[in-house]
């Protein structure tokens, strides 16, 4: 195989961004499949330079010179930025890959501005595309295995490209890591309920801690599962195994099924200090809560339950998914209300019911409904709605949500919140997320978007009609975020179809097959 100079860029941000959050935490984000395409380039030769983007880096200064391939990992929110990267790399003769979320889930606009668009990435799709490493245009070539890796490099194989992003953390530094992929539950507004479970190989994860604690006096793990500890005791037996209970800190994203008080003080002695469990919604009763009561039992329920996992994890944060089809009225408002209330420890974060694409089968649905709006990707982060609300009018709808962040982030909840929390670390990041973007910047902006409907015809217009005319609100944004980039963005990387899923399935013939390699 000839060797290549290869770049790997992680989008993190978007763009520049200066916000206390970010600065604290977006070192802490890193992805971990760029990290792992990283590795096997370079373990088969490769020059490799690795980037992880965090919005405080200058692209200008940091980007890979003289690159024969790059490698994108990049989320939806990121699209335009990547599409613009692309564009730049491009003129300067690289040939591009995106992979990651984005490439799964909008797959054909990708292929508008790379030269491959990766879906599941293994070992044999990312060789594929080495030995290949050729521009296709003016549409990329779609490529994938049936399936995510069996197998992962180590941490100590990603040590040399985790360290130098770990720098970038000020306050602390947490490791990425992932015990399973993939997820049992079937949530239908979920990208990873069409993914089998599948995990991985518990003694390399018993290696990776171990080697941990040879960098870090008292290390911190992330786990990127989407649903940790569904194969509970075998993870903790080996977690118990590798390392002396308490000698790590771990951070997870667990349903409230797995989380009873057995499991909690396991966990609690094996050092759990952060715990995401997904409550979603008060009228979708599905297995992730075990909730068997709808409405206001199901608030009183599910808060006792998140006090008690208050009582042995620190740090816990509630997600919620606003606007499901379930909803209407202002009692789905009303009722996180009250869980707010019942239970003042706990920070709530607020997903807006966004269709993601080809992320799921219901997401047809919605486009031959013809209820998805063709907001730019750069809007896409489950902080705007690209769905046609079924109960409530733009308007109202956003009205409520403005309504809920301002109860949630209101001085009086912010000083329960740093009393219902225990320890210095979760109290100060509390406050910080309350009064930093995901707070206090999400209610102005949510407000400003409510005055947008209120006082432009032409914004009302854009989501309930069609209408193709992007308001400015949106693409002087998308300008000021990418800055010196904005110049590389292609023509047209504004716009997509937010229907191509479902024309791709009426499609019986494509000029090419959708998947190409990772069958050797």
């Amino acid at each position: 195989m000839q060797k290549l100079r290869i770049g790997v860029i992680d989008l993190v941000a978007k763009g520049p961004t200066r916000t206390m959050f970010s600065r604290i935490m977006n070192g802490n984000l890193a992805s971990i499949m760029p990290q792992v395409t990283a590795v096997w380039c370079a373990q088969w030769g490769h020059e490799v330079t690795y980037l992880c983007y965090t919005g405080f880096e200058n692209l200008a200064d940091e980007l890979p010179p003289d690159v024969d391939l790059v490698f994108i990992c990049s989320y939806s929110e990121t699209a335009q930025l990547a599409y613009a990267l692309s564009n730049w790399f491009r003129a300067r003769g690289a040939v591009t890959v995106v992979g990651g979320p984005h490439a799964r889930c909008y797959p054909q606009d990708a292929q508008r501005y790379f030269d491959y668009v990766a879906g599941f990435t293994d070992k044999n799709v990312v060789q594929d595309i080495l030995l290949d490493c050729a521009p296709h245009r003016p549409f990329g070539c779609r490529v994938g295995a049936k399936q995510h890796p069996l197998e992962l490099p180590s941490v100590e194989e990603r040590w040399q490209f985790i360290e130098p992003t770990l720098r970038k953390a000020p306050m602390f530094k947490i490791v990425p890591m992932v015990s399973s992929l993939g997820c049992p539950y079937d949530c239908s507004f979920c990208i990873d309920s069409v993914v089998p479970f599948q995990p991985m190989n518990v003694e390399v994860m018993k290696s990776d801690l171990r080697f941990l604690r040879t960098k870090f006096r008292r290390p911190r793990v992330g786990w990127h599962d989407p649903n940790f500890g569904v194969r509970f005791h075998e993870l903790l037996d080996a977690i118990e195994d590798a390392v002396p209970p308490g000698s790590i800190d771990f951070a997870s994203e667990s349903s409230l099924s797995l989380l009873s008080e057995g499991h909690l003080r396991r966990l609690k002695k094996n050092g759990f200090k952060v715990m995401l469990p997904g409550i979603e919604s008060w009228f979708e009763c599905g297995e992730k809560s075990r909730a068997g009561n709808c409405g206001m039992e199901k608030v009183v329920q599910v808060a006792e339950h998140v006090n008690m996992i208050l009582r042995y994890i620190p740090y816990v944060q509630v997600n919620f998914v606003l606007g499901l089809d379930t909803d209407q009225g202002p009692e789905p408002f009303e009722l996180t209300k009250r869980f707010v209330d019942l239970t003042p420890g706990a920070f709530p974060v607020y997903s807006l019911h966004s269709a993601y694409g080809e992320a799921t089968p219901l997401n047809l649905e919605y486009q031959r409904a013809a209820r998805v709006v063709p907001l730019p990707f750069h809007f896409l982060n489950n902080k705007e709605m690209n769905i046609q609300p079924n109960h409530y009018s733009w308007p109202n709808f956003y009205a409520h949500v403005v309504d809920l962040a301002s109860h949630t982030f209101s001085p009086r909840a912010i000083t329960r919140r740093i009393g219902g929390t225990s320890g210095a670390i979760p109290r100060f990041m509390n406050v910080v997320r309350a009064l930093s973007s995901e707070g206090h910047g999400r209610i102005a902006y949510n407000k400003s978007v409510l005055d947008q409907f209120h006082s432009v015809p032409q914004f009302r217009q854009f989501f309930e009609n069609g209408n193709t005319d992007l308001p400015r609100f949106y693409s002087d944004q998308v300008r000021q975020d990418l800055g010196d980039m904005w110049q590389w963005l292609p023509p047209g990387a504004m716009h997509h179809d937010p229907n191509a899923y479902l024309q791709s399935m009426r499609t019986e013939v494509r000029a090419e097959p959708p998947y190409r390699g990772g069958g050797r």
